[in-house]
């Protein structure tokens, strides 16, 4: 009786040993390596992509390899639940999902995670996006200082649009669409490190973009009408901002309307030149990390390739150029890792030097609420009095 009870109990004590060396969360993906170490990985440089495509550019270069360690962290997105890694942790990638709702869940998720330390980490958002093709063209690589979630608006059907109205979008709080907003929720604008965002721009500007000659074809369509001579010409480099909406929306009218919502919510000083559907959101949970005395936002560098124009050429229809073949959206993710990967070996290259004690900004950082402190250039002003936010550690004490 007492050998069979000793049997019972050595196969309970395996039982809960073996519970213990199981992962408590699905350890999907492709990597050989789960990386199971306890050690805080603290990168120098964290790549954001948003779907698979922009991320398989970054894998298995000559440059680094950054599926040589695979860390699954719970909270990311289903589909993409792991943080791809060099060896030596310096550099980092992860997919965040497309729209803003994955965004602000994968990367908060990733901010709070226990296995990174962020504290000193560079933040390249690296993604493709719709462009303005008055100031830029398919493949060309672009780096914003505003981030504008236009989507934050009232909406009303384009069939019941007042005469009296440009268009269907209305500011929240406003009764007119030229109104700025009386209703701020805190997401609509975001402003990042304009002298890290110059520095990020001359690092690029060392590769050579890619283009195809059905991309030249295509852009062609343009050269006609004189506004729009910048969407004929090869990729280029450009210093100009994007805006945010979870809706793809195409058409001149819609392009009109966001530019000037552009220009009025951040004061005249920003320039629609991208439009994608996430960066508002990876914006929101890095500033909230920059609160908790997790991350800094002075480290963020927004960059998106153009893959496809937001509005039509000159005889083109909104709809024929939505669903058009407009033969970009390969070399835009091309030149994401062209010009990406200058920017992180920038980053590198001048850690001792420039970049470990951080880029220090020369204008306001951070969202319309002045939330990580100062006073926005933008909006009503700082909400915190004297516009200084409560540090994270009297954050933490409340």
């Amino acid at each position: 009786m007492w050998m069979f009870s000793t049997f019972l109990l050595s196969l309970a004590f395996a039982a809960l040993s073996l519970a213990a060396k199981t992962p408590l969360y699905p350890t999907y993906g492709t990597s050989d390596f789960i990386e199971r170490s306890l050690d805080k990985i603290a990168p120098k440089v964290f790549i954001f992509t948003m779907f698979d495509s922009e991320a398989n550019v970054w894998y298995n270069i000559p440059e680094f390899n950054l599926l040589a360690r695979n860390i699954t962290v719970p909270g990311l997105s289903p589909l993409f639940p792991s943080v791809h890694c060099t060896a030596d942790g310096s550099i980092c990638q992860l997919i965040t999902g497309e729209g803003e709702i994955n965004a602000a869940v994968s990367i908060t998720a990733l901010v709070y995670s226990s296995r990174f330390d962020l504290s000193h980490t560079y933040f390249l958002i690296a993604g493709i996006a719709g462009g303005n093709p008055r100031l830029v063209t398919t493949g060309s690589v672009t780096f914003a200082r505003y981030a504008v979630q236009v989507g934050l608006q009232y909406e009303i059907d384009a069939r019941e649009i007042p005469t009296e109205f440009n268009t269907g979008y209305i500011p929240l709080g406003a009764r007119a669409p030229d109104q700025y907003p009386r209703a701020i929720y805190g997401t609509e604008v975001f402003e990042v490190n304009d002298a890290l965002r110059h520095i990020a721009f001359d690092f690029a500007q060392k590769a050579k973009l890619n283009d195809t000659k059905a991309a030249q074809d295509y852009r062609s369509n343009y050269a006609p009408t004189p506004s729009f001579s910048i969407a004929a010409r090869p990729p280029s480099f450009a210093l100009c901002d994007t805006v945010t909406a979870d809706a793809f929306w195409a058409g001149t009218l819609l392009a009109e309307a966001f530019e000037n919502t552009t220009t009025s919510w951040t004061n005249g000083t920003g320039v629609y030149c991208t439009t994608q559907q996430e960066d508002n959101a990876t914006l929101e949970s890095l500033m909230r990390g920059t609160i908790s005395g997790l991350t800094d936002f002075s480290r963020v560098i927004i960059m998106r390739t153009i893959s496809d124009f937001d509005r039509p050429y000159a005889g083109q229809s909104a709809a024929d150029s939505l669903f058009a073949d407009q033969a970009g959206f390969d070399i835009g993710v091309a030149n994401l890792y062209r010009a990406g990967v200058q920017v992180v070996e920038g980053i590198l290259r001048g850690w001792d030097r420039q970049f470990r004690d951080g880029v220090k900004a020369q204008n306001y950082i951070g969202d319309i609420f002045g939330s990580i402190g100062g006073q926005p250039d933008f909006g009503p002003g700082s909400i915190f009095q004297g516009g200084k936010a409560p540090s994270a550690r009297s954050i933490r004490r409340r």
